[in-house]
């Protein structure tokens, strides 16, 4: 969401960093690649689920005031090519995340909360990902959700790809908490998640197509845990471009590169390949762990720093620099 970068001042500084290192989109014609979402309805992506049943096809939505409507966008032209209204739910809130479950269905987070806790639930919506891409309706599943140690704000739902678990990261500059969800949503009763492990600051996850490695982004860095039973194993930092503002992230399907995304108007998508991966999805290996263009990793995921974290703070050092000139110039003239 906007508010923390509102409040620090920092969107300004992301976007000329994020000017100075983001990847070219490539131009190709080929799926999966770095694209530019076009629709100019999608100012506020803030999650990404690659399709399974439609090969190239990502599913973004905005965070809030947009409405229940998720947009499919093909990675071959940045164009939406299928708009859904979600049926049989309330007025979502703050959607923050989508992911895609074995089951074929998308879930969809309805889990930010800006004040950290002025909203004692949230919600989940899940309908079945469309077999035809066309704008339609569809009737979802509302679910309720609460956090058995409290309210909080959120920004990450992530679906294992094995054991169709919903989890879901909440969002702190101190450091969040991976929660768990129930082995199965229920629409009869309250969904308790239940904290797991501790992560750094989190704007998206998403597990690889094997879900043994999840990788959590924030505004300045990525990390990638290794996962078995349900828990965090090791952490190491991984490759993520910089962008204006690092909202979401999604492996492609074939577990062959990470996409991560921003919020804006023709915000980006860029592609970051997966070092040894084969493309066949079977076999997930680690994200590069060499850091690429991004910075430190936050509180908690082991502190160990990215190579990039010096490149990245020589940008941020040169905006503020650029910001203070322009301002002792205007209060000059």
């Amino acid at each position: 969401m906007r508010s923390y970068l509102t409040v620090t001042g920092a969107a300004a500084l992301l976007v000329l960093a994020g000017a100075a290192a983001a990847p070219a989109t490539a131009d190709d014609g080929s799926a999966d690649r770095s694209f530019t979402i076009e629709d100019p309805r999608i100012t506020e992506s803030s999650g990404l689920a690659a399709s399974r049943a439609h090969p190239g096809i990502y599913w973004t939505h905005n965070d809030s005031e947009d409405g229940p409507y998720v947009y499919a966008v093909d990675s071959r032209t940045g164009k939406t090519v299928a708009t859904i209204t979600m049926r049989g739910v309330g007025a979502p809130r703050d959607v923050e995340a989508i992911s895609l479950g074995p089951d074929g269905n998308l879930y969809v987070g309805d889990i930010g909360d800006n004040l950290n806790g002025s909203w004692d639930h949230v919600w989940i919506y899940r309908f079945p990902e469309p077999k035809v891409l066309k704008d339609a309706t569809v009737r979802a599943t509302q679910f309720d959700v609460k956090y058995a140690d409290g309210a909080r704000n959120a920004e990450a739902l992530m679906v294992h790809p094995k054991t169709g678990r919903v989890y879901i990261a909440s969002k702190n500059e101190d450091g969040g908490g991976l929660y768990e969800g129930p082995a199965e949503l229920s629409t009869g009763r309250t969904n308790v998640f239940r904290r797991v492990g501790e992560v750094p600051w989190v704007t998206d996850g998403a597990f690889s197509p094997d879900g043994q490695e999840l990788v959590l982004r924030s505004y300045f860095s990525a990390r990638g845990y290794a996962f078995k039973d349900g828990r965090l194993g090791a952490d190491h930092p991984v490759h993520a471009p910089l962008q204006g503002q690092s909202e979401s992230v999604t492996y492609t399907a074939d577990g062959s590169a990470l996409m991560f995304g921003s919020e804006g108007a023709r915000s980006e998508v860029v592609r970051v390949d997966i070092a040894g991966a084969d493309g066949s999805g079977g076999d997930s290996k680690s994200p590069s762990k060499d850091g690429g263009a991004s910075a430190a990793g936050g509180a908690g995921g082991g502190g160990s720093e990215m190579k990039g974290s010096t490149l990245v703070g020589a940008v941020v050092l040169a905006a503020v620099g650029a910001l203070v000139f322009m301002n002792r110039r205007r209060k000059r003239g």
